[in-house]
């Protein structure tokens, strides 16, 4: 027992040598200028690192809470509420604001499948995950429709939908962005507060109540805060699936149990994945590929095995 716990601390310790080699590497792969590197690469560094954190953090509050295996953000129609949102904005012209159509998108996409999956004043976790996929396909299609009726702002439409991390900053969009990931970060940090209480809840509603602890008031604030962190992300670096499914998941490996080390380490995973991804993304063909397609690549097959690992 003792080697193999062992042997697990040493893989973490390589796995966080390996993320800070992939962070060298995304700054000075091509040996950039000064100028590219402060300009270009940082921003988009502090854009990737932070979406990765966002959603695999996310993930594995979901996944607990849940008590599902399969959920996250994507699944949920979180993402692509926020997408709505933030797509609406974008073409009306108003770009520097779609972090608040984001924010908006995301928060009414999770206050409708509150509601759905509410039956007889209970709360159905089953019901929860039904209500996100079907408001995530009346997004998608709302999201369809704004493309056919302005094919213009295709281009703006396609990287929200593909995921784009290549997001080229204006001076006050970068302050805004600055602003906006500091709030988010506050939030990921208050959540992670929080661990111990969603550790609780995810022995069930009558136990945590047992305990002390506002089931309703508890997950009504985390749905909210974590939407809000969505809404911010996905307005600017679009729609990234799956990055809150595998994520938690490959952690758990290491770690079975303990929110509070599960989290931190979602945390760091997700941007590592991420920023690999986007490496990935960036230099497996003469184009640049949306992110979104290479995480997808990966975890779709990820998806289909959990669901057949649940069924049987």
């Amino acid at each position: 027992m003792a080697g193999r716990e062992m042997k697990k601390i040493l893989i973490l310790i390589l796995w966080f040598l390996i993320g800070v080699g992939i962070i060298i590497a995304y700054l000075t792969l091509g040996k950039p200028d000064t100028n590219i590197i402060t300009q270009v690469r940082i921003p988009r560094l502090l854009l990737t690192l932070f979406t990765g954190t966002a959603l695999a953090g996310i993930g594995s509050i979901y996944q607990l809470m849940l008590a599902n295996p399969l959920a996250e953000p994507y699944i949920l129609g979180i993402s692509s509420g926020s997408a709505f949102g933030s797509i609406l904005l974008g073409i009306s012209g108003l770009i520097i604001l779609m972090p608040v159509g984001g924010f908006i998108g995301a928060g009414f996409t999770m206050l409708l499948v509150w509601k759905l999956a509410h039956q007889k004043g209970r709360f159905d976790k089953s019901r929860l995950l039904i209500a996100g996929v079907i408001a995530g396909m009346f997004f998608s299609a709302g999201i369809s429709l704004i493309m056919y009726l302005h094919q213009q702002d295709t281009a703006l439409i396609l990287g929200t939908l593909m995921g784009n991390l290549g997001h080229i900053f204006t001076k006050g969009e970068w302050t805004s962005f600055l602003i906006l990931m500091g709030l988010s970060l506050i939030i990921l940090i208050y959540l992670f507060f929080q661990s111990t209480a969603i550790d609780i809840l995810s022995c069930g509603d009558l136990y945590a109540a047992s305990l002390g602890i506002n089931v309703l008031s508890l997950r009504r604030k985390i749905f909210i805060l974590t939407s809000i962190v969505i809404g911010i992300s996905v307005s600017y670096a679009g729609i990234i699936g799956f990055v809150g499914l595998i994520i938690p998941h490959i952690v758990r490996f290491f770690i079975p149990s303990g929110q509070k080390k599960i989290y931190l380490l979602s945390l760091w995973s997700g941007g590592i994945f991420l920023l690999a991804c986007d490496l990935l993304a960036k230099h497996i063909l003469s184009m640049e590929l949306p992110v979104g397609i290479i995480t997808a690549f990966i975890g779709c097959p990820f998806f289909m095995w959990l669901l057949l690992k649940k069924q049987g």
